[in-house]
């Protein structure tokens, strides 16, 4: 008997994770926020999918994040970072011990955001982080999406962490055999590799991204580009060795996200594009590669960095970099960061935080 699903998006991961969701027998429901997302679907129109999932299904639409929360038992957020905290806002209201939450994928401790609101309610929710997304893809319509690949690897792990056996299974229901869980919220925000990817793939691609060409992310990941990324990657795993977590390499990623073997981050790309998996780079700099990644990853790994004393240059670079070029304050976009006031907590509040989703109420002077 499969599962009643409700996906708060309706982008190419909403899209893609329905389709991957109703492949394996489950019934997923989409919500878009703006209502225009989901506008043809409502109106009947089937779903296709092509690709690494070829299927067509008539999914579910929500009109509320009301009627999302009320018609299903699991719910996955599936949207950009820069939607997260006005989605988890509305949803939180009717959010009850029956759900289960998963954030698709896991956007500045979201997971703590979340509990912190729900626990002004007295009420508790499994709420599992994913590292990154179970699918890649690009929505081609209202009604299409290409799915590039299905991931083989998901990292994961569940607040409050006396879940995570529950959640593991959940996840597995749903889709299969390929989560591999990680110690807190810490190693899953540390887990996401697209901020550091998509900053060294945007600065060096952001005229093409602005003149809105048609290009290959694959290909165009030089051996320039290539190195920029392997020296971002050393950064964010020091940080992680400093707080005793284990995630995995770049190198790693690209080998089990993209099917390739392992060799430099370049060589690796070319052979992604060779196999026709590597991808079409942003055709506008208004992108998610940098609009959600830079406030809502960067921003967290170089607070991160600086919280444990092993301070990111690279990715604090990418920040001001990209606050001139686009003539924005990308620290100051991170609104859930700022709704949580981080500066008020210790590393330790933190390190509690990744495992029971809640932060200490600090001491008032």
């Amino acid at each position: 008997m499969g599962k009643t699903v409700g996906l708060a998006g309706a982008g190419s991961i909403a899209f893609g994770t329905a389709a991957v969701l109703a492949e394996a027998g489950h019934d997923p429901m989409l919500w878009s926020p703006s209502g225009a997302g989901t506008a043809e679907l409502a109106q009947g129109a089937p779903l296709t999918a092509t690709g690494a999932v070829e299927t067509v299904l008539t999914p579910r639409i929500a009109d509320s994040a009301q009627a999302l929360a009320q018609e299903n038992e699991v719910l996955i957020i599936a949207l950009p970072g820069y939607g997260h905290k006005a989605v988890l806002d509305a949803l939180a209201p009717h959010l009850e011990p029956r759900h289960h939450v998963i954030i698709s994928s896991h956007a500045s401790l979201g997971a703590v955001y979340l509990m912190q609101l729900l626990a002004a309610r007295g009420v508790s929710v499994p709420i599992t982080a994913w590292g990154t997304t179970i699918c890649t893809g690009r929505r081609q319509s209202g009604t299409e999406v290409k799915v590039n690949t299905v991931r083989s690897r998901v990292d994961l792990c569940t607040v409050p962490e006396e879940s995570s056996g529950t959640a593991l299974v959940l996840c597995q229901e749903l889709f299969g055999d390929r989560f591999q869980p990680r110690d807190g919220l810490l190693a899953i925000s540390l887990s996401n590799l697209n901020p550091q990817n998509h900053m060294g793939i945007a600065l060096g691609n952001i005229t093409r991204m602005e003149r809105g060409e048609t290009w290959s992310q694959g290909q165009n990941v030089t051996p320039t580009v290539g190195r920029l990324l392997e020296a971002l990657d050393a950064e964010r795993l020091e940080i992680a060795q400093a707080l005793g977590l284990e995630v995995k390499t770049i190198f790693e990623h690209f080998h089990l996200s993209f099917h390739v073997p392992i060799a430099s981050i370049s060589e690796m790309n070319q052979q992604m594009h060779a196999q026709g998996n590597g991808g079409t780079g942003p055709a506008t700099a208004d992108s998610r590669y940098v609009t959600e990644d830079v406030p809502y990853g960067l921003v967290l790994t170089a607070a991160l960095g600086r919280l444990t004393g092993h301070p990111a240059p690279l990715h604090e670079a990418g920040i001001r970099i990209f606050s001139a070029m686009y003539g924005r304050d990308f620290e100051a976009e991170n609104q859930i960061l700022a709704a949580l006031d981080l500066d008020r907590y210790s590393l330790d509040d933190l390190k509690r935080a990744a495992r029971t989703g809640l932060l200490r109420q600090p001491e008032r002077a």
